[in-house]
């Protein structure tokens, strides 16, 4: 069976608080990367210490960035990730540092939305990303390590599309089968499927499908409450042959009991979904 996790943060970002870790109860976690003056060694030693005094695991450490905004679908096209041109190369040098900080970690995964990448090939845009994503792999592989795109933004054929253009063999996904949804960016088993050789860590995440799909948001729900069928979710996990953990994404910090509660019932509908499947 796949190990659990959660999505945690230490300062910043929408994961669980870190001192409820060791509460949720789980083996694994990825991380929201710390704000810069926390990305220190001194931070990344105490960090590290913590969590194994606690035997948990870190898979994988997100970037992010100031003045992203995922107020509705045309403000993530204007402002997430390495997209938007006029804050590239602010944001690939704090990448580079979000890299190291992750190797400091002692962990070989690093992760972002890169943002809405156009589809178009001859897209004026698109040459200026795939060359910033390329520097970025360079980096990290020179770091030892993958680095994970975030699905939701783009259908799988379009992601499979930039991967190949940009063709470093540690380029990889976070595959999150709400974002499918949430985005209207095409059903999650069948993309999973499509995006098989390239998932290296996922999310468990729940949405329900907005009535304009790619227009407006879809919902996110509690696990187990959208459209995502969480079951067959992880069938199709087996499936393809991932192995690796199931992150718990519930991003709801303006209620952080609610938030722990639902994300321990999360925990517990894997258990349950897990002790079918693999009966």
């Amino acid at each position: 069976m796949n190990p659990i996790g959660v999505f945690a943060s230490v300062d910043a970002g929408l994961g669980v608080s870190w001192d409820v870790i060791q509460q949720v109860g789980v083996p694994t976690i990825q991380l929201h990367t710390p704000h810069r003056p926390s990305r220190t060694d001194e931070k990344a030693s105490q960090l590290r210490d913590q969590l194994q005094k606690i035997n948990v695991q870190l898979t994988a450490v997100f970037g992010g960035f100031d003045g992203e905004s995922y107020a509705d679908i045309p403000t993530v096209g204007r402002t997430i990730g390495l997209v938007p041109a006029a804050t590239r190369q602010e944001r690939l040098q704090e990448m580079f540092e979000i890299s190291d900080f992750t190797k400091k970690m002692g962990c070989d995964t690093v992760a972002l939305h890169i943002g809405v990448v156009p589809h178009e090939h001859d897209h004026p845009e698109r040459p200026g990303i795939i060359e910033v994503t390329r520097q970025l792999c360079q980096h990290c592989q020179d770091n030892g390590q993958f680095l994970h795109l975030e699905t939701g933004q783009e259908t799988a054929e379009d992601l499979i599309a930039f991967i190949e253009d940009v063709g470093y063999d540690n380029l990889k996904i976070n595959f999150d089968p709400a974002n499918m949804i949430l985005y209207g960016m095409g059903e999650p088993l069948e993309a999973l499927r499509k995006l098989a050789k390239y998932v290296r860590s996922v999310h468990c995440k729940d949405g329900k499908w907005s009535d304009q799909p790619g227009v407006t948001w879809g919902q996110e729900v509690p696990l187990g409450e959208g459209d995502v069928n969480i079951k067959a979710y992880l069938e199709t996990l087996k499936e393809i042959g991932y192995a690796g953990p199931l992150t718990i994404e519930r991003e709801i910090p303006q209620d952080p009991q609610r938030q722990l509660r639902e994300i321990e019932n999360a925990v517990r509908l894997l258990e349950s979904c897990q002790r079918e499947i693999y009966a």
